[in-house]
């Protein structure tokens, strides 16, 4: 078979190619190794002395929506029977003014959070990923007070767990 009748195969085989290396993936874009089928998420440690409660149930919950929903990996909840676990601690809160008056009072505060993140492959006894996340959130301490520094906690815990999950199923 000459050039011209090879050149009639060579769309063909490029659609196989892509068609191949899209079977890899969800439709989320997370690419999890083939042989990790579930997931234990213990409850993420809170190192941070923060005053706002909750922040590691937070976490977990968000990790768990994560890994659980945009994925094909099901919930284990003995971490010794999983394939695959993710310990997240959460090691600094800061909350400081961003935006002061001329008064000297602050007008904007930004929470912001770092969380330690392991992801170990339990079949094959590696680390898939070990990293430090930091996120945050801004609130107007004078008219949102506490309920303020507890949303921008919040969000700064979706943006971490967001980050996390895209660090921890991307292979780019």
């Amino acid at each position: 078979m000459g050039w011209a009748g090879l050149r009639g195969w060579l769309p063909v085989g490029l659609a196989l190619g892509l068609l191949t290396g899209c079977g890899y993936y969800s439709f989320t874009g997370a690419a999890i190794p083939s042989h990790l089928n579930t997931i234990a998420i213990p409850l993420a440690e809170d190192n941070s002395l923060s005053t706002v409660t909750g922040l590691d149930e937070t976490l977990t919950q968000f990790l768990v929506e994560r890994f659980v929903n945009q994925t094909r990996l099901s919930l284990e909840p003995a971490e010794a029977d999983a394939d695959a676990v993710l310990q997240a601690r959460i090691q600094r809160y800061q909350n400081a003014p961003t935006s002061v008056s001329g008064d000297e009072v602050a007008t904007r505060n930004r929470v912001t959070l770092t969380v330690a993140v392991v992801y170990t492959d339990q079949v094959n006894d590696a680390v898939l990923l070990e990293r430090t996340f930091t996120g945050f959130g801004e609130y107007d301490p004078v008219a949102e007070g506490l309920d303020g520094e507890r949303v921008a906690a919040v969000t700064a815990l979706e943006d971490i767990a967001d980050d996390i999950f895209t660090a921890a199923t991307s292979n780019w």
